[in-house]
């Protein structure tokens, strides 16, 4: 079932188990949990600190839970955790077995303190690369403390679950057997969820800093970089780090590197970050800035922190149709990741709307699982590379529409259709689909800076000189979110240096 490349990277890791695990197994006599059986015994013949043990876990078969000997876990996977799971299963081998997971000390207290019983549920499927973010989350937590324990459950193996719930993306969580949350969440946004609040007094002490960045993606990083080794107090107000590349499954152009994925490079991005003094304030939003005798930024929470100079980084967003159903329906049909949440729509009808290169990217992915696919485009022609046409013309079952308008999407607990106008003629035609995956690229995250008098341009990018510089002073801005003529990782990066090199100029002339 593994190749050798994974059993020999694997056979490194089961080298460093801390103490002898039992994979406790709900095994029945089907296919699904033959392949898991199977599975198991493979991991297991290749350390002596591993051995199986098939017993009755209740609920679900397939399903396994991996425990310390003579003791109970709180870490349970349901089906087979392959594709981008499987490290989530490393990590959780290594986690039951003693190891410490690599989260913040302040996190991890704040999880220990949790007095209430926790079961969570997250449901995944194997191509989802923001799965494995709320999966790990879980299981660290359920490693910490007793009372929390979480079953991951593969969808692709309990579709009548998966139908039942109504699930149509993924990640989706269960709590206590309630819907608890949808969408890549990071562990310190679980934390905040259900432990007690961080105190004020926290954001108080931290004092003034010469430059905040707000913003943890590549821009938000290689500012925070750059500005720590000028020897300046740095802090980062970072509400999900990683940014929009965690979204991104392939990377082929950065430079150095002839394959990376978002999530990958991010975790690389930061560990780099974290190897300087900053100050990384997680899961925290701004929504104000001024300038007074010094940059002062407000966040969700109301607390102020203060700053000589800021450097705004806020990456941007997939931008949505503005129709009505969208926002009803999302996450019931309504998606904008068909790399997560494409294999629950197999044997579906479904629509793309946009036919840029992400548009028909994801239109000739979906066809290797969707019944049919239809390609909503605005304009008159498709505006993607001229090979991803090809290849999606060569497709037998998605059909393109160009020169329409999407005017709604209609349904009640889940996506039932779509209705769309020909610009030519101004006739309303509608279609059954299943859900609609919506790529019509990306907007800047400026929408809280309207009353703050930075100047923008008008579709919200924040207008910077060669210097990074805004027209506020001592405010910078870096990144996707502001008027650069390309938006790329590499570009972002550089931007990012720009303006943490001129905020420390201007430090220096001030």
């Amino acid at each position: 079932m593994l190749d050798a490349d994974i059993k020999a990277q694997l056979g490194q890791y089961l080298d460093l188990l801390e103490s002898d695990l039992v994979f406790k197994a709900d095994l029945a006599a089907d296919d699904h949990s033959q392949k898991v059986r199977e599975f198991l015994e493979e991991i297991v013949a290749m350390s002596p600190r591993l051995s199986l043990l098939e017993t009755h876990l209740g609920q679900r078969q397939p399903a396994f839970e991996i425990a310390k000997k003579n003791d109970a876990s709180g870490i349970r996977f349901a089906g087979l955790p392959l594709g981008h799971e499987f490290t989530s299963f490393v990590l959780a081998l290594l986690q039951v077995s003693g190891r410490a997971p690599k989260v913040d000390p302040e996190v991890i207290e704040r999880i220990k303190t949790i007095d209430q019983e926790l079961h969570f549920e997250t449901y995944v499927s194997l191509t989802c690369h923001n799965c494995p973010d709320v999966v790990q989350a879980l299981n660290v937590m359920s490693v910490l403390n007793p009372k929390i324990s979480h079953t991951m459950v593969e969808g692709g193996m309990f579709k009548q679950e998966v139908e039942a719930k109504k699930i149509m993306a993924v990640p989706t969580v269960f709590l206590n057997g309630e819907e608890f949350a949808s969408g890549r969440m990071t562990i310190e946004q679980v934390v905040d969820k259900v432990a007690r609040p961080v105190s004020a007094d926290h954001f108080v002490e931290k004092g003034n800093f010469d430059v905040l960045v707000i913003g943890g993606g590549p821009a938000g990083n290689s500012a925070a970089i750059y500005a720590a080794r000028k020897g300046i107090k740095t802090g980062m107000v970072v509400e999900t780090f990683g940014g929009q590349v965690m979204e991104t499954v392939g990377i082929e152009n950065m430079i150095g590197q002839t394959y990376t994925e978002g999530p990958k490079l991010m975790a690389q991005i930061e560990n780099h970050t974290k190897s300087y003094p900053v100050d990384i304030m997680k899961n925290q939003r701004a929504k104000a800035i001024r300038k007074t005798d010094l940059v002062e930024v407000e966040l969700e929470n109301g607390q102020v922190l203060k700053a000589k100079t800021a450097i705004l980084a806020l990456g941007a967003r997939w931008r949505q149709v503005n129709v009505p159903g969208e926002q009803e329906l999302r996450n019931k049909g309504v998606t904008y990741c068909p790399h997560c949440d494409g294999p629950l729509f197999e044997g579906k009808t479904v629509a793309v709307i946009g036919g840029g290169n992400s548009g028909v990217e994801a239109a000739i992915d979906l066809a290797g699982l969707a019944k049919q696919v239809y390609v909503l485009e605005f304009m008159e022609e498709l505006k993607a590379d001229q090979v991803l046409q090809e290849r999606l013309h060569n497709l037998s079952n998605t059909t393109v529409l160009t020169n329409v308008a999407t005017k709604e999407i209609v349904g009640r607990d889940s996506v039932e259709g779509l209705i769309y106008t020909e610009r030519s003629t101004q006739k309303e035609l509608s279609l059954d689909v299943e859900g609609v995956f919506v790529q019509i690229g990306l907007g800047p995250n400026t929408n809280w800076l309207a009353d703050s008098g930075l100047e923008l341009t008008k579709t919200g990018e924040i207008v910077v000189d060669s210097h990074g510089a805004t027209n506020v002073d001592g405010i910078f801005a870096a990144g996707d979110c502001t008027n650069s003529a390309y938006k790329q990782i590499i570009i972002s990066m550089g931007s990012g240096a720009t303006a943490a090199l001129g905020a420390f100029d201007y430090l220096i002339r001030h």
